[in-house]
């Protein structure tokens, strides 16, 4: 292992930090850990076993040094402060706990890490989970939400019409199979092992990326409703499924998975329509948090779109306030959480996949999401394990 230190040739503003910090996971494989200060990135960085004592060679910390330079330039030359909006501010509410709840689990067998990102969950925090599920269920029925079942795999040629991959490339996951080719399974059959972190098949063995792992619930719903006139004039759905956001070095514990769980409410219409809806949700959802006593706040935010995309989408979302997320209090690091979050999309969908209203305009579309391990955790880090020491509603709905 080294330590790079680098010295930034744009100034990074304080509140692109962590923003930054995130994307510098991206930067270049050999990457183990950043961090970035006022006037300096850290990147812990693994040496080849063959490098002995000298470890990188400088070419190779040119080019990181290069990257790093360019993911600094692309997010924070000519950046602007977004102006933050608060909806809601309950980090008054008092906590008796302040430890990390993930070690805890892990030691009690109610995590199991089966890989880098993802786990088997256990009863007690499965029981948690439980809990939420059922007041987002709640809320979805006091819209008279029609329930979806959507898959795990998403249609590659779906995504790239909506742009996908030029917003969030960096977080996709690919699904792929063997080529229909008696030799090259025989072989993959004979020969295939897991090592040096992989399985040691060759790239041409597989076909073309025709399908990925869903990253979000509602793009299922928007896309079964493409290339055709809303029936109705609006339509309230909910689902709950897999979604899958890669984050390299980020995953760690329950705070960010691979592989993670999303229930959203969906709403698809007019403009009035999707935005009353959305507001109605986020305050339906404050009449329940204060029943637990939730420590959290709302306000508006941005999807982690990748550096190219990141200055102009960024400032788009924060002009229009699109995005709202629910920041859960952690008080075992004096931080937040993002555990759900309040979106519109304008008619983003509706011009992409050509959903129209009965007056042929495109459709709006919104949606309350929750991440049902994220929310589980944060309640757990400021409750704690005991389930003695939790509000009543929740020890009354878990047996």
């Amino acid at each position: 292992m080294k330590t790079l230190k680098i010295e930034p040739e744009v100034s990074i503003p304080e509140y692109l930090t962590g923003e930054i910090q995130s994307k510098l996971a991206y930067v270049d494989e050999s990457i183990v850990s950043a961090k970035v200060h006022p006037n300096r990135i850290e990147l812990l960085v693994n040496t080849p076993s063959s490098a002995g004592e000298q470890g990188i060679s400088q070419d190779k910390e040119k080019e990181i040094n290069r990257k790093v330079q360019r993911v600094i330039t692309s997010m924070a030359k000519g950046s602007i402060r977004p102006k933050i909006q608060v909806l809601e501010d309950h980090m008054d509410r008092a906590v008796n706990y302040d430890l990390d709840p993930n070690i805890k689990l892990i030691r009690l067998g109610e995590l199991s890490q089966e890989g880098n990102g993802f786990y088997t969950i256990g009863p007690l925090l499965s029981g948690l989970i439980e809990f939420f599920e059922k007041q987002f269920l709640n809320l979805a029925d006091s819209f008279q939400a029609k329930p979806y079942r959507f898959p795990t795999l998403i249609s590659a040629e779906m995504l790239d019409r909506v742009g996908y991959f030029s917003a969030f490339p960096h977080s996709l996951s690919f699904v792929t199979h063997l080529r229909e080719d008696l030799d090259v399974i025989d072989d993959f059959a004979q020969s295939t092992k897991f090592v040096s972190g992989g399985l040691n098949t060759s790239g041409e063995s597989f076909t073309r990326i025709q399908t990925l792992l869903s990253p979000a619930v509602c793009y299922h719903l928007y896309f079964s409703l493409a290339d055709r006139q809303l029936s109705g004039g609006h339509l309230a759905a909910t689902g709950v499924g897999n979604c899958f956001r890669y984050e390299a070095i980020n995953m760690s514990s329950l705070e960010r998975l691979w592989n993670f769980t999303m229930r959203e409410i969906i709403f698809v219409g007019s403009k009035d329509y999707v935005l009353e809806n959305r507001e109605a949700g986020r305050k339906r959802m404050q009449e329940f948090f204060e029943t637990i006593d939730f420590v959290y706040r709302v306000e508006s935010a941005n999807d982690p779109f990748f550096i190219g995309e990141f200055r102009k989408q960024a400032a788009f979302q924060s002009a229009f306030q699109l995005k709202y997320e629910i920041r859960a209090f952690l008080p075992f690091k004096n931080d937040t959480l993002a555990v759900g979050s309040y979106n519109y999309h304008q008619d983003f969908f509706g011009r992409n996949l050509n959903i129209t209203l009965e007056d042929s305009s495109p459709a709006h579309t919104s949606c309350v999401a929750f991440g049902l391990e994220r929310i589980a955790y944060a309640f757990l880090a400021q409750y704690g394990l005991n389930p003695k020491d939790w509000p009543e509603p929740v020890q009354e709905s878990i047996p």
